[in-house]
């Protein structure tokens, strides 16, 4: 499985979430029963030290759904500028990075 390239934009100070729907080689729905997901997001790839990590969720494992979020708590501490990301998915047995791409992360405003 190749990793799927998407850029992301992540409002500093406002909750954040972002559903992926995955497909298998055969283009059908990528079921992810049985496996689980991490998601971390870096200033760059070769940092040695993450600014957030996302939390992985499946809203409908048979039918490919991943959604990773951040909560404001969490966005209100990153600096405006540009990010790496990625998903690592984990059957058991062997680590596939699914997802990966850039994340903007746009200075607010508003606050509170």
């Amino acid at each position: 499985m190749a990793a799927y390239i998407s850029n992301i934009v992540i409002d500093a100070g406002a909750d954040f979430d972002q559903t992926f729907n995955l497909e298998s080689s055969s283009n059908a729905p990528l079921d992810l029963s049985g496996y689980t997901a991490t998601s971390k997001l870096k200033k760059h790839p070769a940092s040695l030290s993450y600014k957030a990590t996302f939390t992985v969720s499946f809203p409908n494992r048979t039918q490919g759904e991943l959604k990773i979020a951040l909560g404001s708590s969490i966005t209100s501490t990153l600096k405006a500028g540009r990010y790496s990301y990625d998903v690592l998915l984990n059957d058991g047995s062997l680590k596939t990075r699914i997802v990966s791409g850039s994340a903007i992360v746009t200075a607010g405003v508003t606050t509170g």
